[in-house]
């Protein structure tokens, strides 16, 4: 058992027992729970090398049964990282790259007539793509409005509808797109609203030396380690609707509501400082998003409840895709990071 589940085992038989949330019973699934995902972890650890946070947040966001945004510059590994997941995880993943001329239909389906031997013609609904259980969206703002739109109503539904038949995605279902930061050209930034469907912007920056030696090393050789399974998915779902039942304090609860609000211009307790730099900040989703994602988080690390840390730690990730500065913030140097890490030292 992990150290801090034994820590807290005492406090969580004080509760009152539930049907769902009976306290003996949510330490035993955290128990298995922890076990799996520290399998996991080691076997994605020999694949992918100095990017510990990202896979960190990467686990978080499909713990907590959302899509992730991951944005860096190519040759970090993210298309690797994602085909390692699928693997570890036993999720069925596609991948579909973006271009200016991918068509709705390129990634839902779509509904083609078929002759019968009798000679009868009926259609029949050839699945997409989308129709996966891990989808890697890669360069997603290199494809138009429209076709982005698809493939965020299919994330929101997770349900997509071809000419006038409704058909239900597999579960769980999750995507994780990705974005080139510094080639703008040609592209289609997404639309705040779409970009909040997002439940964590994870940004892949370069590995430090000692993780690029192992990269050469072991990537350049006559072999390289592979991941194996590790975790079912319907293991998978169930971790998700454990993390649902893991108990949050008052405390916790109280450091999100001050961090989300603290982060709107209208509310920012008074600070002008602050005032003036946010054009608009992060709605209810956001803090649904924090309340989820602190404790997958607590549970990655062997946690049965959630810390102030925690909400801290997700602060960036969860709310730098949600908010943006006015034209003058932005014209003195300031950037999303800065603001954010103003409201979280109001918090911590």
């Amino acid at each position: 058992m992990e150290p801090g589940l034994k820590q807290q085992r005492s406090t969580m038989s004080a509760m009152s027992p539930s049907p769902e949330l009976d306290p003996a019973r949510i330490v035993q699934d955290a128990e298995a729970a922890v076990e799996k995902i520290n399998q996991a972890r080691t076997d994605i650890a020999r694949v992918i090398f100095g990017q510990e946070d990202v896979v960190e947040r990467t686990l978080v966001t499909i713990l907590s049964g959302g899509h992730g945004l991951l944005v860096g510059v190519p040759g970090l590994a993210k298309t690797k990282l994602v085909d390692t997941l699928g693997t570890v995880l036993g999720l069925n993943a596609r991948r579909i790259q973006f271009t200016p001329d991918l068509m709705p239909s390129d990634i839902l389906g779509a509904e083609v007539m078929e002759q019968a031997a009798d000679g009868s013609r009926a259609f029949r609904f050839i699945p997409g793509p989308v129709f996966s259980q891990l989808l890697m969206a890669d360069e997603i703002n290199r494809a138009s409005p429209r076709t982005q739109s698809a493939l965020l109503q299919a994330m929101q539904e997770y349900h997509v509808t071809v000419a006038g038949h409704p058909h239900d995605l597999p579960r769980p279902f999750h995507v994780l797109a990705t974005q080139n930061p510094l080639e703008q050209e040609g592209t289609y930034p997404l639309p705040e609203a779409q970009l909040d469907r997002f439940l964590m912007q994870i940004d892949v920056h370069y590995p430090d030396l000692e993780a690029e030696r192992r990269i050469l090393l072991e990537t350049t050789g006559a072999s390289e380690a592979k991941p194996r399974t590790v975790i079912q998915p319907e293991e998978l779902q169930a971790f998700q609707q454990l993390v649902r039942r893991m108990p949050v304090g008052e405390s916790v609860v109280e450091a999100i509501l001050r961090l989300v609000r603290s982060a709107r211009p209208a509310e920012s307790g008074g600070d002008d400082d602050i005032t003036r730099l946010i054009a608009w900040g992060p709605g209810p989703r956001a803090s649904q998003a924090l309340m989820l994602t602190v404790r997958a988080r607590a549970l990655v690390e062997g946690r049965l409840s959630p810390s102030i840390d925690d909400v801290l730690a997700l602060a960036e990730p969860v709310l730098q895709h949600r908010m943006a500065l006015t034209f003058s913030a932005r014209a003195d140097g300031h950037s999303i990071r800065d603001v954010i890490a103003r409201v979280k030292a109001r918090i911590g």
